[in-house]
């Protein structure tokens, strides 16, 4: 005899023995239950069967099965081979042994089928659409009168005489109700899942509804492309936005999200496409704030002035700064034949920043485009 290498459950030495006696391995390892339930012999018998025997080095065929006759004898010779343990003395107590070995029998006997994967079959012993009503029925109808017998014929229980009758009168109401239990949970769990999807749904429905079907009814009615494409990148970002959305759990705002909202509004107010880049992030506070409005300011002087068909703002958090460029192709301008009553640049970007402790560049190259660097140094709190 050689331990079996595949579907083996600890070591293989059960199915070893079950395929030189060509038996099911569920019987033998059912015996080996019963008698560890012999102050643990069949452990022992496990463990000196696994010293002595080797892994199987090659696959061979299992042994032809059985016939009736034959596993009647096996069977017999087993319950023969308790009762000697019994008689010369290596025994716990009846009580004990014989329910135990009952149910473990019958137990191996109930998941005897070559349709189920002897893995799965107690799961599918409690499916209620397994077809075993009837032999699940008599098993948990047998299991309660055995529990409740030993309870009851018991006038000075033992501990482990009370603990048995416990564990197999519980076995034996899962066995007979755990159907009902099963398909009790199924449903609700059903039920709960057909809700949650009827729910999401739902709130698609009306989030298209009140965004995208808008939006292509406003499409519809619009005859100026450049608006034409204006709503739709609205429309694509915001969709997008709704789809995966990452702002933080408890609502607070965050510098990627004001400034996704100035980029918005410039878009929606001058038709002018607007690209944010954003790498890192950080919480809004006043000088947050401040840097937003600046570069509100550029984003809408860009807008209105450069002539540029696209508008560009990127923003990176650093560990001891935060940085914001917003940039166009445009006509450009020469900064120094600014007009002095011009405050757009001098007070709304460069003089805000410096009032909140950061410091903002402009530099622009006529027939080239602008370039606005807001910074603020330090780190974000």
């Amino acid at each position: 005899m050689s331990r079996r290498q595949e579907n083996r459950v600890v070591a293989g030495v059960a199915g070893g023995i079950a395929d030189r006696l060509g038996v099911v391995d569920l019987y033998v390892r059912a015996g080996f239950l019963v008698l560890a339930l012999i102050w643990g012999v069949g452990a022992i018998v496990y463990l000196v069967l696994w010293a002595v025997t080797l892994d199987r080095t090659h696959h061979s065929p299992p042994a032809p099965r059985l016939g009736e006759q034959r596993k009647v004898g096996y069977f017999l010779m087993f319950a023969g081979g308790l009762l000697i343990l019994r008689a010369i003395g290596v025994w716990s107590t009846d009580q004990l042994v014989w329910p135990g070995a009952a149910v473990i029998l019958g137990v191996a006997f109930l998941m005897d089928r070559g349709d189920i994967d002897p893995r799965s079959a107690i799961l599918a012993f409690f499916d209620p659409k397994s077809g075993r009503v009837r032999s699940r029925a008599v098993m948990g109808i047998l299991l309660l009168v055995v529990g409740l017998s030993i309870l009851g014929a018991a006038a000075v229980p033992a501990v482990e005489t009370v603990i048995l009758a416990v564990v197999v009168t519980t076995v034996g109401m899962a066995v007979l109700f755990g159907p009902w239990v099963w398909r009790l949970v199924t449903d609700l769990g059903a039920e709960r899942g057909k809700r949650i999807r009827e729910e999401e749904r739902a709130n698609m429905a009306a989030h298209l509804h009140d965004s995208v079907l808008q939006t292509l009814a406003l499409i519809q009615r619009t005859d100026d492309p450049k608006r034409v494409v204006t709503l739709a990148r609205v429309q694509e970002r915001e969709l997008r936005r709704w789809l995966y959305d990452s702002a933080p759990a408890d609502g607070q705002e965050v510098l990627s999200g004001v400034l996704q909202k100035e980029a918005d509004r410039i878009e929606n107010t001058f038709d002018v496409p607007v690209e944010l880049v954003t790498v890192g992030d950080r919480p809004v506070d006043d000088q947050v704030r401040a840097m937003v409005a600046a570069a509100g300011e550029a984003l809408t002087n860009a807008a209105r002035h450069s002539g540029a068909d696209q508008i560009s703002i990127y923003s990176e958090v650093a560990e001891d700064s935060t940085d914001v460029w917003v940039a166009d192709l445009g006509r450009g301008f020469d900064t120094s034949r600014v007009a002095s009553d011009r405050r757009g640049i001098s007070e709304s970007i460069v003089g805000r920043m410096q009032n909140h402790g950061g410091t903002a560049v402009v530099a622009s190259v006529p027939g080239e485009g602008t370039e606005v660097h807001l910074q603020l140094i330090g780190e974000p709190q």
